[in-house]
């Protein structure tokens, strides 16, 4: 089941986030987020226990999705895929534009991201610290 996350679920986002990035809580402040109109974070609920979020920063025309994380425990089981169809669904009618960064080597996130008609429109040469590329992809809402 997929709702907005709550103040219960900061450590768990926490725990899912460093599989991420280990910096994960200095660069991601969830109870900030949690508080703020901008920011949208949604949790996959399985039998009460966090099994993945979504972060995304909802301008209203425009969306940045800052990060999709699943446990892997939970992979290839429609989480990300429901994560993301929920929010889509959530945010304004007016909305134009949905973006985000992806690694270039992520075959599965890729794969999921077009899916839902996103297409890569940059690439940002050794973005990541490990010196990977990331794909900057949008997607028109209209």
């Amino acid at each position: 089941m997929v709702r907005y996350a709550n103040v219960y679920d900061i450590p768990r986002i926490k725990e899912l986030g460093s599989l991420l990035n280990e910096n994960f809580s200095v660069v991601y402040n969830i109870q900030e987020m949690l508080e703020d109109n901008l920011a949208k974070v949604l949790v996959y609920d399985n039998e009460d226990q966090v099994v993945g979020f979504i972060a995304a920063t909802d301008l209203k025309d425009t969306c940045d999705i800052l990060c999709v994380v699943v446990d892997p425990d939970f992979r290839r089981k429609m989480v990300a895929s429901n994560l993301l169809d929920y929010l889509i669904s959530e945010l304004d009618e007016d909305l134009r534009l949905i973006t985000l960064e992806v690694a270039s080597k992520n075959q599965a996130a890729l794969n999921l991201y077009e899916k839902f008609g996103f297409e890569i429109v940059n690439v940002r040469k050794k973005y990541y610290p490990n010196g990977d590329d990331a794909y900057l992809m949008a997607r028109d809402s209209k």
